[in-house]
């Protein structure tokens, strides 16, 4: 789940819990130093894993708390309807406006997506976006239209069973297109092409570029600025990903899955090919383009597999990466031994960059963190930020399971694969570190937190009967809710 970072604004040392709320109360400093309670036979366990930086650490008993890891890109919460006239000019903004979407309304949808393949023509200027989607009619012979999800889109051209359609053969506005009609068959392939600018994409959904390099966010509805699409997190499909670009300027192109090929091509420029060979809902897709170096380590699962580990960063961060590998190796093996769940590609990467403003997305095999949560050094950093990266990259990698190959149907079902997975980290930490310390921290972010907003005007359920804006349901009280087990 995507996180954002909220700066600490206290003089004071700031306490953590691995759930992610930040609380500005003071801590003694005489709290740092109480003891680990681990058993002897689970540190003996994860030995392996530590670096001499982690056993330093240890020795100094860093507190198993987390900074703040949540995403809610807007405090506000729509709860009225407005009553002002609205503007002339803004009579064609009315019929774009978002609107409320209610838990009772839920339907299957008419069509699904069995494999989409994707291709990235990277630009300065613009980017070409080219799709070709297998589509299975829900129910054979069906003739319902299919409405695709697309915003601040050019559309280029569409065609259905190869056959390019004309302007009259859809329908297209600011916020969907609309095939009315379409082969009764059992299936059949829909292939379209569009441009965007992500240079100019400061929403930070979908693909945008920043600091020189290209990057996604698609939780929860941001893969609707990349192409046209059912932008829903039940249609899941099996994807591949050809990414081009100027080599000299972007020789890193990373996307979901195994990498199954690369090459040069004409006028200086590479490609590589990406294969996700298990199906995922688009929220998951994640495309990452720059100059980036990375870590490298491997892991071996308990099957005998030999997994290919990186972190990539900008090269200058590449030194602080050592706590966040480690971390990552410590989550695969706990989450082996304690719920016999192996990783299932060869290939898992870590991207950093510092202007990712999500806090940290578990994207399948392709998580994207900002560099707050992954980067360490003992010159610099305190006990609580190796505690929270060793929470926050355990989080995203347990999501591989419980909310990326079992995801949830709807919107509404957020909290089912939010709170397992954050359980799941937070008995993670707690082996890791200090049980008892860690509930006393996650109980007192809860009453510091959750018990004044459920008293407030920000109040609202876990699962609302509707919302108006996605980006809503990230709030303290949900957040809290969920982390608490409090699965509706």
């Amino acid at each position: 789940m995507a996180r954002l970072i909220i700066p600490c604004r206290s003089s004071s040392l700031a306490r953590f819990n691995l759930l992610g709320l930040l609380s500005h109360a003071p801590v003694p400093v005489r709290s740092a130093s109480l003891p680990f309670r681990n058993s002897a036979k689970r540190l003996t366990q994860y030995r392996p894993f530590l670096t001499s930086e982690v056993t330093c650490l240890r020795k100094n008993r860093f507190l198993s708390h987390s900074v703040d890891r949540y995403k809610q890109k807007s405090r506000k919460l729509i709860c009225s309807v407005a009553t002002e006239s609205v503007p002339d000019k803004a009579e064609e903004s009315i019929m774009d406006a978002p609107k409320e979407i209610f838990l009772k309304d839920y339907t299957k949808p008419d069509y699904y997506f069995e494999t989409v393949d994707l291709s990235f023509s990277l630009g300065e200027e613009k980017t070409i976006v080219s799709s070709k989607i297998k589509v299975l009619p829900r129910v054979k012979g069906s003739s319902a239209a299919l409405v695709l999800d697309g915003h601040d889109l050019k559309l280029l051209s569409v065609k259905v069973q190869g056959k390019l359609l004309k302007e009259g053969d859809y329908q297209l506005d600011s916020r969907h297109l609309t095939l009315p009609s379409l082969p009764a068959e059992e299936s059949f392939v829909l292939e379209i092409d569009t441009e965007i600018y992500p240079h100019k994409n400061t929403s930070l959904d979908g693909l945008y570029k920043s600091s020189g390099n290209f990057c996604t966010q698609c939780e929860a509805e941001g893969f609707r600025k990349i192409t046209f699409y059912q932008d829903r997190p039940d249609i899941m499909a099996k994807y591949t990903c050809r990414v081009e670009a100027d080599k000299t300027l972007y020789p890193v192109l990373l996307s979901n899955g195994n990498l199954t090929s690369q090459g040069d091509t004409e006028g200086g420029r590479h490609y590589a090919l990406w294969e996700d060979p298990f199906k995922k809902p688009c929220y998951l897709f994640a495309l990452v383009a720059g100059q980036l170096a990375s870590r490298d380590d491997t892991f071996t699962t308990r099957s005998g597999r030999q997994v290919s580990l990186k972190i990539w960063t900008p090269a200058e961060d590449l030194p602080k990466t050592a706590h966040a590998m480690y971390s990552l190796k410590a989550a695969m093996k706990w989450d082996e031994d304690v719920f016999g769940l192996e990783y299932d590609l060869d290939l898992f990467n870590v991207v950093a960059v510092p202007d990712f403003n999500m806090g940290a997305m578990e994207n399948k095999s392709l998580n994207i963190f900002n560099s707050k949560l992954v980067l360490a050094s003992p010159e610099t950093a305190t006990d609580a930020d190796y505690a929270a990266i060793l929470g926050v990259i355990g989080h995203e990698y347990f999501h591989n399971w419980t909310g990326n190959r079992v995801t949830c149907r709807d919107w509404f079902q957020l909290s089912l694969k939010e709170g397992l997975t954050v359980f799941r980290d937070q008995e993670f930490s707690s082996d890791m570190g200090s049980r008892t310390v860690k509930r006393i921290a996650d109980v007192s972010k809860l009453r510091i937190y959750q018990f004044p907003q459920d008293a407030g005007p920000m109040a609202h359920p876990v699962r609302p009967h509707s919302y108006i804006k996605m980006d809503n349901f990230y709030t303290g009280k949900f957040l809290f809710a969920r982390n608490y087990g409090i699965l509706l």
